[in-house]
């Protein structure tokens, strides 16, 4: 009976209190409870209820939207290339001054040729943009002036020949024609400058796999 007594003695207590030996600890009275809350606290708490995670489809607009911007900025540089090729007669990055020219270049390769392009390139790289030209026929490749020569005749007269391309060398590629190699790539590929290649006596660019080249002829004196 006093077990019973005692539960409907706890039952009659204030919330959230308990019988603590002969002593009742009240930790909450009927009267209501009030929290006051700081500008500020209350600020960050609104901030942080105004968060919202990106979707999934959200992330995929903006990856639409970077790539249509990049896309509309390959566009724009492509028009400018046309604008100057259609005011010029020539493409944007073609330096080679004999173009046009019929016979044979100050250079004493056929104008026009992948090899007066090339031979006209390894003069410019050393500053020789004027007749008496430092590179021509006669000391470049004197055994001959097609393509198909060069490679050998860099080794006659001991120049490197390599598998490894570089900057400025000359790139002997299939068919054996030679091109410019304006840049080489991380990616393993090379960026090639040309004439007589994709058009007759044309200027031309393309990119190709590194190891797709025959041979690497680097220049006189490099």
């Amino acid at each position: 009976m006093g077990a019973v007594a005692g539960m409907f003695g706890l039952a009659g207590l204030p919330a959230y209190a308990f019988q603590e030996g002969s002593q009742t600890v009240d930790y909450a009275s009927d009267s209501t409870q009030s929290l006051t809350v700081s500008a500020e606290a209350a600020s960050s708490l609104l901030a942080r209820d105004a968060f919202t995670a990106t979707t999934p489809e959200e992330l995929q607009a903006q990856r639409d939207a970077a790539a249509a911007a990049a896309a509309a900025s390959a566009a724009s540089q492509a028009r400018s290339a046309i604008s100057i090729t259609a005011a010029t007669g020539r493409a944007a990055g073609d330096d080679y001054p004999f173009y046009g020219m019929g016979g044979m270049s100050p250079l004493n390769y056929y104008a026009g040729e992948c090899v007066d392009f090339v031979a006209w390139r390894l003069n410019r790289d050393i500053g020789s943009t004027s007749a008496p030209f430092r590179w021509v026929w006669s000391n470049l490749t004197p055994g001959g002036g097609s393509a198909t020569s060069w490679t050998s005749q860099w080794y006659a007269a001991g120049r490197t020949v390599s598998n490894v391309p570089v900057p400025g060398a000359v790139a002997v590629t299939d068919y054996y024609h030679v091109a410019y190699v304006n840049s080489v790539n991380a990616d393993g590929t090379v960026f090639l400058e040309e004439y007589n290649y994709a058009a007759h006596h044309t200027y031309g660019t393309r990119t190709v796999p590194a190891s797709s080249v025959i041979a690497y002829l680097y220049p006189p004196g490099y």
